[in-house]
């Protein structure tokens, strides 16, 4: 780091500007700096290129899209971002492919392709270990004789001192052989085998010993003394999934999170590209993977962990405190995939997590299915003939038709409760009425304790004074193929309507004033 300890004023000089009618300095008679000198020169180039690439992007995003992996290929966190934007745009990222991949990410529309969706080829330079020598090689002897038929043709026709065992154990299992062998584990075993047999054919070659086939005029020569290892089964999806993470830095043909975001498991958690965009001490949830845990000892003895995660967006920093760590400790194994809840902490625009609970994603989705499972529940007994109706703002109570109440509310109510439109002197009056939104996998998310969540919030609300209490409530309980209608008992009722719909909004729960009247 350079410190400046003194500055010495050599010579004044005049500045350009365009756009500007007249010269001047940045340097003024006085000794003073203008401040208003910003070159217009800048600001048109950085404009100009602003508009060419969003430009390129709304226009060719394949092509714009392809060059920004390349330009970005050693840079894990930014490639993953721009892969999360490619799934985004609906253009796919295709592993690498020993047969079709060049040196650099390579753009492949559907007018050229023909296929359903827009495809960016990985390209060879930004597979760990295989470096341009042998990306040279490769790319001159598929242009020379076509396609690899195997990987021993490979091996025969590139030049092996170019090409070394970890460059290509590096190939197979990021996937570029796939499409000629699927099996990578076979392959891998297969290796030092087929890089011998290939080696002595080389030696033979530059001896004069030619087989009958190689003086022919074959464009492919037989392999039937190619060496081959018994026979193993392939790796597993997982091992599959570690080995592209270890050689191209990210996971190109899955990830292990993806199953969680196409089925929508957890409902109110954000991507860490979102959390990026948090304020400070916003509390969040993420559906992450462990990528690296570093546990660690405080002055005072106790334990801590500092743990970096990642989901298809993006990575982060986590920091999980002595007062979490022994209830999350069992969980913190690497690749584990974990819901977190915690608060964003944000120091010079880098964000971090703080956690406050973890829970391991295979729980939360086995809870999840096993709820769903069960042939009766609190909801179940909540349905009754309103079915597919909407409440409007102008629909009167009595339209309803005899709505009913969760069961923890029914208990210890009277039947004068019931009366959700109150009257007095025989005639009805026009009254304030909340309609909470209660999605169905919200409910089957927090089991009963979404209902005592409402419940004291509502006590809370009412002050135990029914006099004050005018606003009544209710709750529309839906999924995509029918709609419920809960109507809570006459001392839930709250005095302000506004300030308890914010309270719900705090928790997540959607709500709305709606005028009835009888």
């Amino acid at each position: 780091m350079v410190k400046i300890v003194s500055r010495k004023l050599e010579k004044t000089e005049n500045v350009y500007d365009i756009g500007v009618t007249k010269d001047h300095n940045f340097v003024l008679a006085n000794g003073l700096v203008a401040s208003n000198c910003f070159n217009k020169s800048h600001s048109t180039a950085y404009a100009y290129v602003a508009y060419q690439t969003a430009y390129l992007k709304a226009n060719y995003p394949v092509e714009y899209m392809s060059a920004l992996l390349t330009a970005n290929s050693g840079d894990q966190d930014k490639i993953q971002k721009y892969i999360a934007n490619c799934n985004k745009l609906k253009i796919e990222v295709k592993p690498p492919n020993i047969n079709q991949s060049e040196v650099d990410f390579t753009p492949l529309p559907t007018v050229v392709t023909g296929e359903e969706k827009n495809q960016i080829l990985f390209g060879l330079s930004a597979v760990k270990n295989v470096g341009e020598g042998a990306i040279t090689a490769i790319l001159k002897a598929r242009k020379e004789r076509g396609e690899f038929k195997s990987l021993a043709d490979l091996c025969d026709r590139v030049n092996l001192n170019a090409l070394n065992s970890r460059t290509l154990e590096s190939l197979i299992k990021c996937g570029a052989f796939d499409q000629i062998e699927p099996n990578r584990h076979q392959l891998i075993k297969d290796l030092e085998g087929v890089m011998k047999w290939a080696q002595d054919r080389n030696k033979d070659r530059n001896m004069g010993q030619l087989s009958l086939f190689d003086l022919g005029e074959t464009t492919a020569p037989i392999f039937d003394d190619v060496p081959k290892s018994s026979n193993v089964s392939d790796f597993s999806a997982q091992e599959k999934l570690q080995h592209e993470k270890e050689i191209l830095g990210f996971y190109v043909s899955d990830h292990p999170l993806k199953f969680a975001q196409e089925q929508n498991l957890i409902q109110d958690a954000i991507s860490i590209e979102e959390m990026k965009g948090k304020k400070s001490n916003s509390k969040i949830k993420l559906v992450v993977m462990l990528a690296g845990i570093k546990h660690h000892l405080t002055k005072k003895g106790a334990r801590m962990a500092f743990i970096q995660v990642e989901d298809m967006t993006g990575q982060v920093d986590a920091v999980i405190f002595p007062n979490k760590y022994e209830e999350i400790k069992n969980l913190l194994t690497e690749n584990s995939l974990l819901v977190l809840n915690g608060k964003v902490d944000k120091k010079d625009e880098e964000s971090q997590l703080l956690v406050d609970s973890a829970e391991a994603l295979e729980k939360v989705r086995a809870d999840a299915v096993e709820q769903q499972k069960k042939p009766s529940t609190e909801l179940d007994n909540s349905r009754n003939e309103l079915r597919d109706k909407e409440i409007k703002s102008d629909q009167s109570i009595t339209e309803l038709e005899k709505p009913v109440e969760p069961l923890e509310i029914q208990k210890n109510r009277g039947k004068k409760e019931a009366e959700l439109l109150i009257t007095e002197n025989g005639s009805a009056k026009e009254r304030q009425i909340i309609i909470l939104q209660l999605p169905v996998h919200k409910i089957l998310e927090n089991n009963s304790k979404l209902f005592e969540k409402i419940q004291a919030i509502l006590k809370e609300q009412s002050s135990g004074n029914e006099e004050k209490a005018k606003v009544a409530i209710g709750a529309l309980i839906f999924d995509e193929k029918e709609k419920n209608l809960v109507q809570f008992g006459r001392k839930f009722w709250v005095e302000d309507g506004e300030t308890t719909i914010n309270r719900f909004k705090a928790i997540g729960i959607e709500g709305k004033i709606n005028i009835i009247s009888g």
